[in-house]
């Protein structure tokens, strides 16, 4: 039977482990897991933008959290017709307040944006300033509520300000919450009988990150996830950590690193931590699948048998491309291959046509409508072809469907 993401929510909290790691494909319900373990934690709508500080302040005594609604605070004004310069502004709101003003993360902020993009790419927060709207009234504009980006180029001198990328962007979004993650474990793991630097954080139970990868490179992606895993065991209060990604070789690099313990902090693999799958069942219902193995559950076997079932029930749509580019970008990193097309030179046929097949058809959308459309009897053909071959040269595994229950 399954049970609703709230119940999942209940799930996880009752687990009571320092660590817990989920996988989920996209759309399954990660980033709605997130909203609904926040309302278990402190029952306010705090998604709304408007909350007054004091209001917040009671979600954030218990949890903090990064998911995609974090990133929508965050907007270009793009005021071509005015010739205005590309600012990242920010909707008001009193989380990215409480981080600049009360926390002076700000050059936090700069350096590990800079680790993760260029050291000579940054960012440039506002202060407090007055301007004119279109009527001609005057309007502050507070400060933290604009960042510019700019290369810094030697002897105090810097370009003109440019519009970074989507990537760089989830970055520095992603930055602005890192750098507080690095905070508040720092203090907490001063004891709470010493003399800490704040008490703000002595009642946080909870840090929920939801997909912070989403437009990272492999090697960013690797170390990310190394840096996220060795911050969170350097932690030796009693903060617990919800991780949830789509993301099969994130997932990996995370497992890797938290299944190992740490003795200097007292974090043990078989006592804290626990990993998971999170699947949507029918009719809304949902099923977290613990994993228990002492090996990272491989994603692109789960894959494979995603495709084959639905070959054998004839029911294969162009996502299932998605499946199997998925299936060739990660075999490619665990078998140290430069590129995913390079699996595909032992296969019978024309390479050529096969690369081009799968890019033409393995879309990334993050709209799963655009992606459930039916396949044409070749491209079926071709499917059945690749996935047979690939099983065959590779040698993987049948999955163990009792490992699953």
């Amino acid at each position: 039977m399954g049970k609703s993401l709230n119940e999942i929510a209940q799930d996880l909290k009752e687990f009571n482990k320092r660590v817990q790691l989920i996988y989920a494909f996209n759309g399954t319900g990660k980033t709605r897991l997130s909203r609904e373990f926040k309302a278990l934690m402190a029952p306010i709508d705090s998604s709304r933008w408007d909350l007054e500080l004091k209001e917040l302040e009671e979600v954030r005594k218990k949890i903090i959290y990064y998911n995609a609604f974090t990133e929508d605070l965050f907007y270009w004004d793009n005021d071509i017709e005015n010739d205005t310069e590309p600012k990242l502004k920010i909707h008001p709101n009193s989380f990215t307040r409480w981080i600049f003003e009360v926390q002076g993360q700000d050059r936090n902020i700069i350096s590990n944006f800079q680790h993760y993009t260029d050291e000579k790419l940054t960012p440039h927060f506002n202060e407090n300033y007055s301007t004119k709207d279109m009527d001609g009234n005057n309007v502050n504009v507070e400060a933290f509520t604009e960042i510019t980006f700019s290369y810094e180029r030697g002897n105090d001198e810097r370009s003109d300000n440019i519009k970074i990328s989507k990537g760089e962007e989830s970055n520095f979004v992603w930055c602005v919450f890192y750098s507080l993650l690095e905070q508040v474990i720092d203090v907490l793991n001063v004891p709470e009988s010493c003399d800490r630097e704040t008490k703000q954080f002595d009642q946080l139970e909870y840090v929920f990150i939801d997909d912070p990868v989403s437009s990272l490179d492999d090697n960013h992606l690797i170390e990310l996830a190394v840096n996220l895993a060795q911050l969170i065991k350097s932690s030796e209060s009693d903060l617990k950590f919800i991780i949830t990604t789509h993301n099969p070789l994130f997932y990996n690099v995370l497992f890797n690193e938290f299944n190992n313990s740490n003795k200097s902090t007292g974090y043990n693999k078989n006592k804290h931590f626990k990993k998971h799958r999170l699947e949507k069942k029918e009719a809304g219902t949902y099923k977290l699948i613990t994993q228990a193995k002492d090996s990272p559950f491989s994603y692109h076997l789960f894959l494979i048998n995603e495709i084959e079932k639905a070959i054998d029930s004839e029911q294969l749509y162009k996502y299932h491309f998605n499946f199997l580019r998925n299936i060739l970008e990660k075999t490619c990193t665990f078998l140290g291959y430069s590129h995913w097309r390079d699996l595909l030179l032992p296969v019978q046929g024309s390479r050529d046509a096969y690369e081009g097949r799968i890019l033409d058809l393995s879309s990334h959308s993050k709209h799963s409508a655009e992606e459930i459309v039916d396949l044409t009897p070749d491209d079926k053909s071709v499917l059945r072809h690749l996935i047979s071959e690939i099983i065959k040269i590779y040698r993987f595994q049948k999955i163990n469907q009792e490992d699953e229950d």
